[in-house]
């Protein structure tokens, strides 16, 4: 999938553990490891705003488009 997440850079960049991120945003620390992994189709904005003020990052910091060979021969 062309989009990489990176919540695992930022949660170590600001010395914060999942359980602690999903305690403040009010998420299972299952869905922590599950967004983490990448694992998911999809995010909530109003999720995705809550890591953003927790981690105190941009949406950018924590989503990354990287094009994939199918995309790259369009």
């Amino acid at each position: 999938m062309p989009i990489i997440v990176n919540l695992d850079v930022m949660l170590a960049r600001r010395k914060m553990r999942s359980r602690e991120l999903a305690e403040r945003i009010g998420i299972t620390e299952q869905n922590v490891s599950l967004l983490k992994s990448g694992k998911v189709r999809g995010v909530r904005f109003d999720t995705l705003a809550r890591i953003c003020e927790t981690l105190g990052c941009q949406p950018g910091d924590i989503l990354e488009y990287v094009p994939g060979p199918e995309e790259e021969a369009d």
